[in-house]
């Protein structure tokens, strides 16, 4: 984060921002600045590729299923408004630590032996890292003790939407994203590929919950996309994880997708939206409009 930070030094805080007398290294102007720049971070992430994802990706047929709230979608991005300040707080901090020199992570390739081929296998080893604590910290949040208070918010959007994806209870959003800022304590990770993957896991979060089902069969039994993720929201107990499959299988709480056995969302909406023009082919229709609509968007 440091490298975001100093770019925002040079460009925008130091000349405009802040007093001349008051140091770049900082810890409480580090602090404000981060804070800033996490937020402003957030919400760009969070508006511009949900709303990409929702506008070309998203089948908005889905907004027809029984269990899509009213104003859903206003009440996915209102309830995130409100949450991703909150959870900037404590990341904040772990940002900060970083910055100041407390983590593993580093600029050049060239200091390990092992450079380009250490990078790469601290990539992979991030993912399944990261995907092991999400799993078992997701898992924890649907004990009762906590579901209710923390996780339950989430679990109220049964037909997701992009927008529903940082739709989270602060302490619930902080704990899920936790893992990604453990890791660099623990383990070398270069500065440039620690961001990268920071944003990236974000847009991973976002295409979980779009509704595009579309996977390809080499990668299904593996991959826990948006197919896995519905399931979790419509059946509560299956599918924790965050990129693959793994620890579900391991932990007993593997589902495969419904909407691959064509019992999913998609196909509940259509049967009914052929049913719907069934019953007006068979009948007087009253309002033609609405028949030749619906007919339409099923073909």
């Amino acid at each position: 984060m440091d490298l975001v930070l100093n770019i925002a030094d040079y460009y925008f805080f130091t000349p405009y921002a802040y007093p001349v007398s008051w140091p770049e290294d900082n810890i409480f102007r580090q602090t404000i600045s981060l804070l800033i720049l996490t937020n402003i971070g957030a919400f760009i992430l969070y508006f511009l590729f949900a709303s990409i994802s929702y506008y070309f990706i998203f089948d908005h047929s889905l907004m027809k299923h029984p269990q899509f709230l009213k104003n859903q979608v206003y009440r996915e991005i209102k309830f995130t408004v409100q949450s991703l300040p909150w959870i900037s707080i404590p990341t904040v901090f772990l940002f900060l630590v970083e910055v100041r020199g407390y983590s593993k992570l580093y600029d050049e390739v060239g200091e390990f032996p092992y450079g380009w081929i250490q990078l790469v296998v601290s990539i992979i080893s991030f993912l399944f890292f990261t995907d092991m604590l999400i799993y078992w910290i997701h898992r924890g949040l649907h004990h009762r003790l906590v579901y209710k208070n923390i996780h339950k918010p989430h679990h109220i959007w049964k037909i997701t939407t992009p927008f529903a994806s940082h739709a989270f209870h602060p302490v619930d959003g902080f704990l899920q994203g936790l893992p990604y800022h453990i890791y660099p304590f623990l383990f070398p990770l270069h500065k440039v590929v620690y961001l990268t993957l920071y944003v990236m896991v974000n847009i991973w979060t976002i295409s979980i919950h779009d509704g595009d089902f579309r996977v390809p069969k080499i990668f299904r039994p593996f991959i826990n996309g948006a197919a896995h993720h519905t399931d979790h929201h419509l059946f509560f107990d299956y599918n924790y994880g965050q990129y693959f499959t793994l620890w579900d299988r391991i932990g007993g709480s593997f589902k495969n997708p419904s909407s691959f056995e064509g019992k999913g969302p998609l196909t509940y909406v259509k049967k009914m939206t052929e049913e719907e023009c069934n019953c007006h082919a068979g009948n007087d229709c009253k309002n033609e409009k609405l028949f030749n609509e619906a007919c339409t968007k099923n073909e």
